[in-house]
């Protein structure tokens, strides 16, 4: 949407602009000393010297307010001198807003720390310029023109980070835009983008779907472009898809499933009508992650197969991790554990080529709590080992600490088998070599996270014993149990 750009404009201080003045006394003072010419200014008009009343020249009312006058009285001065009372008052009521919400704020508050806006005389010169310019076109019925005036001043002061004197404008920009018939709404359905911002920044998400909606619909079947010669409709869709989106995440933390499905349907359906498909598989994403919170993985395969054709087809190895993870959940949700196990594995060997190492990191995780849950520690320490080496990689602490816990317990579920069945045997060989494990285990638990300083392996167990006697009973306690024997099948925390 093209806007009129805040004009960078000649310090207040000169004053060319507002009243026509002759030099600055300090020129004069100087003009005195170099030229013969001298200047006088009249202290007695009773004294007659021609020669004095020759050159005599004296300030007017309108050069003398200049250095009584500070320049917010002389800019309002101006505007009621030129006829222009709606900017006047417009100004004069902007200060005063300026200055309560300054006071409701406090000694501490960001606005506190500012200057009051009648003291910064740039702003005062812009708001002038553009406020006398937007009523001078509101007068001559030319309300695009006021319109551009007005939008000028809002992307001005959202530039310097004046939030609510943007917003003010942008407010402006819409009642003028009503008034425009010329361009078939094309001012409107801007305004209304506008807004839409101005209340999605301000949270109101509900107030700023109403304005994204209607520039929805204004620029549906509309080849209007902006300034980077985007289409104003692939905008709209955009920020239809980016609010249904917000919405749906606060149902769902409210636990809205149903609710939380149709909106994200439609930011899907305003993602395709877009023609973004980075967005679209974005929308079918989240919409999967929503049947599968609400008990339909089966539905939720489906998009999920939509986001992975996508990811595909964008070479975007990440969002590809994204979709193999979550529908390796949606299968173990319907107890399909070993095709969930084939997504993430297929999705490590693509993280390993395009190093997504804090993706790879977090599927090892995944694949080793579901192997772990299921009594194959083997397969489950290995995955958290690998999953620790990444983390140390990526020198993230939290992943480190996460996944040491982690391969901590593995190797701990595994030891236990084999200490359990030698526990249960209560036979000679067995005790033996427990009290030989025992004897040997000191300085293993220091730092859990190292093969050598782990919690005890079955080979620690029977380590010592000789001859073939012990080598047939090592392979006979090696033997694999079902989970079932040992501890009770957990969920898995994909």
């Amino acid at each position: 949407m093209s806007t009129l750009p805040a004009v960078r404009r000649q310090a207040i201080t000169e004053f060319p602009r507002l009243v026509q003045l002759k030099p600055s006394l300090p020129i004069y003072i100087k003009q005195r000393q170099n030229s013969k010419n001298k200047i006088h200014l009249i202290k007695d008009r009773d004294v007659k010297d021609p020669h004095r009343q020759l050159n005599i020249k004296e300030l007017s009312k309108e050069d003398a307010a200049i250095y009584q006058n500070s320049v917010k009285q002389s800019i309002c001065i101006e505007m009621l001198r030129r006829g222009y009372h709606k900017s006047f008052t417009e100004l004069f009521t902007l200060i005063q807003k300026w200055n309560a919400l300054r006071d409701a704020g406090g000694p501490g508050s960001a606005i506190w720390q500012q200057k009051p806006l009648e003291e910064q005389h740039e702003k005062l010169d812009q708001l002038q310029h553009f406020l006398t310019r937007a009523e001078a076109a509101q007068r001559a019925g030319h309300y695009e023109e006021e319109y551009k005036n007005q939008l000028a001043l809002a992307q001005y002061f959202k530039k310097l980070g004046d939030h609510w004197l943007s917003n003010h404008f942008f407010e402006c920009c819409f009642q003028t835009a009503k008034k425009i018939n010329v361009d078939g709404g094309r001012k409107k359905a801007e305004a209304h983008a506008n807004l839409g911002l101005v209340d999605e920044e301000n949270g109101q998400l509900e107030k700023a779907s109403e304005h994204y909606e209607a520039f929805y619909h204004l620029t549906v079947g509309r080849v209007w472009k902006d300034e980077t010669g985007r289409t104003h409709n692939s905008l709209a869709c955009e920020n239809l898809w980016r609010i249904y989106t917000l919405l749906s995440d606060k149902m769902l933390q409210n636990k809205e499933y149903q609710q939380a499905i149709k909106t994200l349907i439609k930011a899907f359906d305003m993602a395709k009508e877009g023609n973004d498909k980075k967005l679209e598989g974005e929308a079918a994403y989240r919409l999967a992650l929503a049947y599968i919170s609400s008990g339909n993985p089966q539905i939720a395969m489906t998009f999920l197969q939509s986001y992975m054709e996508i990811s595909k087809a964008l070479g975007d190895n990440e969002s590809l991790g994204k979709a193999y993870e979550a529908m390796a959940k949606a299968l173990e949700s319907q107890g399909k554990i070993l095709e969930s196990i084939k997504y993430l594995e297929n999705f490590i060997e693509i993280a390993k080529q395009s190093n997504l190492s804090k993706s790879l990191t977090e599927t090892c995780l995944c694949l080793g709590d579901i192997y772990n849950a299921r009594g194959n520690y083997e397969k489950s320490c290995e995955y958290f080992a690998q999953a620790y080496e990444t983390a140390v990689c990526l020198s993230d602490i939290v992943l480190i600490e996460e996944a040491q816990v982690y391969y901590g317990i593995a190797k701990a579920h595994r030891m236990m088998l084999t200490v359990n069945r030698l526990t249960e045997s209560a036979d000679y060989v067995s005790i033996e070599k427990l009290l030989a494990w025992k004897m040997n285990r000191s300085g293993m638990c220091s730092d859990p996270v190292k093969a050598d300083h782990l919690l005890s392996t079955e080979d620690d167990i029977i380590e010592g014993c000789q001859g073939k006697e012990e080598s047939t009973i090592k392979r006979q306690n090696l033997e694999i149990y079902e989970p079932a024997d040992v501890i009770p099948k957990n969920e898995s925390l994909l």
